[in-house]
């Protein structure tokens, strides 16, 4: 009697795990008809809907019969266009909850902050009074999680730099960006992106807050963001951020490139259609990461990028040594008067640097451009 449960489990997971053709037509037509109404570029969303009933009706995915295998061949004809990596029919191996689309993200997103600690992976103080802190897999809405962003950034407000490891942060909330990006700015409010939506043709400004509970690490100390290959959308969209605006030297790889917004809708237990509905545009570059990633100002494998980060945190706070003069000889240099200290990491007045300054390659801690890969 003790195996019956167990059994009945194993038949309701072997059911949900096995497609019949009829369950396939209507995967592959209800994700064919919301890529239609929802892709926030209407003319591609209308092209990618015909294109999946063409390859239905050519026998593309006769005889298929598990999730995954449908998942991936959707996936592959949803990014023949233009590539979208948002774009795409997602499997699951654990059951998607049976709810209304806001309704089952909001469910699935919660649970999933639950168990990594609201995406705060990691928080260590390094030598030289360096912080480090770690960020993954998603930077969770505030709602959820803002007390643990508060608490992080508590911990990490005394040191005299920041790095911020972004390697394996694969998504996130632009609240969660805005929040983050509130403690590395000043009180002033700072424009960070605009999101555009399809559904109703308007854009959303994001901005730094202009308060945030406990103290800001500011605006003048020098941050670091790691980026892998792996970083992706809620996770570029914050380096990108920094970078755009002259606040943090981004040191790694280039990032995975998804720009775009998206929203989850169920069309089986283990299968979520992800469908982006806007995209992000930066005020200062006009343009966004989609498709080429964020390109990283120091290029470094990422298993290097911490090192190399802290090697150049601790160069940008170390004291300038002092060089003997005529002050020496005559007395004490007016201390109102300029110094001969200079710096090369971000922060300062707030503004970016001249990009002439700036090297890819030199191992430079000085933002290069404007950080745009297009």
């Amino acid at each position: 009697m003790a195996q019956a449960p167990l059994a009945k489990q194993a038949d309701r997971l072997e059911r949900t795990d096995r497609l019949e053709q009829a369950d396939v037509e209507r995967i592959v037509t209800e994700t064919s008809e919301l890529t239609a109404e929802l892709y926030v570029f209407p003319d591609i969303g209308a092209r990618l809907g015909e294109l999946l009933g063409e390859r239905a009706a050519a026998g593309r995915y006769a005889g298929v019969t598990s999730p995954p295998e449908l998942a991936g061949l959707v996936t592959e004809d949803l990014q023949s266009v233009n590539g979208d990596p948002h774009l795409r029919l997602k499997h699951h191996p654990d059951e998607i909850p049976d709810l209304p689309g806001p309704e089952m993200m909001v469910a699935m997103i919660s649970a999933q902050a639950a168990r990594t600690m609201g995406g705060v992976a990691s928080v260590q103080w390094l030598d030289g009074n360096v912080a480090l802190l770690e960020l993954r897999p998603l930077l969770f809405p505030p709602s959820m999680v803002g007390g643990a962003f508060a608490a992080a950034m508590q911990l990490i407000a005394p040191a005299e730099a920041l790095i911020l490891d972004l390697r394996h942060t694969v998504g996130g909330d632009p609240n969660a960006v805005a929040m983050l990006c509130s403690y590395l700015f000043g009180d002033e409010p700072v424009h960070l992106i605009d999101i555009y939506e399809r559904e109703g043709d308007r854009t959303t400004q994001s901005w730094t807050l202009p308060y945030v509970p406990g103290a800001r690490f500011g605006d003048t100390k020098p941050v670091y963001v790691l980026t892998s290959a792996t970083t992706f959308s809620g996770g570029e969209e914050l380096a990108y951020d920094l970078q755009q605006h002259g606040r943090a030297v981004l040191v790694g790889e280039r990032t995975k490139g998804g720009a775009h917004p998206r929203i989850g809708r169920r069309v089986h237990p283990h299968l979520e259609v992800t469908i982006p509905t806007g995209r992000a545009i930066s005020p200062i570059s006009g343009t966004n990461w989609e498709g080429v990633g964020v390109l990283p100002d120091i290029e470094v494998p990422a298993d290097q990028a911490l090192d190399r980060a802290h090697e150049l945190a601790r160069v940008a706070i170390k004291p300038v040594p002092h060089q003997a003069g005529p002050a020496d000889e005559t007395g004490p240099a007016d201390e109102t008067g300029p110094t001969n200290e200079t710096s090369t990491a971000p922060g300062g007045n707030g503004r970016a640097p001249d990009p002439a300054s700036a090297s890819r390659d030199s191992g430079s801690a000085v933002p290069a451009g404007n950080g745009s890969a297009a």
